[in-house]
């Protein structure tokens, strides 16, 4: 037999890159337009500078409307109060980052449950509502007031995407 040596390609960095970004692999993750403004990150260090520097109240009814809720419900799960929310609105003030935080979580969850739910919005609406067995008969809608509580609804709608229901 011949001297056949097997030899591994060195991995190309910069091709790969090229190549993820040409198949919309790392396209923006997930977005809020609130006030005229566009917060728009496409991977995690980008999403904790959204959230350092804040995003306005305002982005709480957006929330509000996407999750087919009253405002007053978004405010209870994120711990605002009705007047200080109306207050810092009108002052077109920015959140703390850990409301910041929950916002963004909470937009990036909407977004993956809805593409879960073939974009049928009021299908992923009816999910959250309903206690699942999964989430110890707790509604997913329940456990959006910690960023624990929205990992395991993320991880419960990852299970329902890829079937494993146990």
């Amino acid at each position: 037999m011949g001297n056949k040596t097997n030899r591994t390609e060195r991995f190309d960095t910069k091709r790969s890159l090229r190549k993820a970004s040409a198949s919309g692999l790392g396209n923006t993750q997930g977005v809020i337009v609130s006030g005229g403004k566009k917060y728009s990150w496409s991977n995690r260090m980008e999403r904790v500078e959204v959230i350092r520097h804040g995003i306005p109240y305002n982005s709480i009814e957006i929330i509000s409307e996407r999750l087919d809720r009253p405002v007053k419900l978004i405010l209870s799960i994120v711990g605002i109060a009705q007047t200080t929310y109306n207050k810092k609105k009108s002052e077109q003030a920015l959140l703390d980052r850990r409301d910041s935080e929950l916002i963004v979580l909470i937009t990036e969850l909407i977004d993956y449950g809805q593409n879960v739910f073939n974009d049928e919005p009021e299908k992923f609406q009816r999910w959250l509502k309903k206690p699942n067995l999964s989430l110890g008969g707790k509604s997913p809608e329940s456990l959006l007031d910690t960023t624990t509580g929205i990992d395991e609804v993320q991880y419960c709608l990852n299970r329902i995407e890829y079937g494993n229901f146990a």
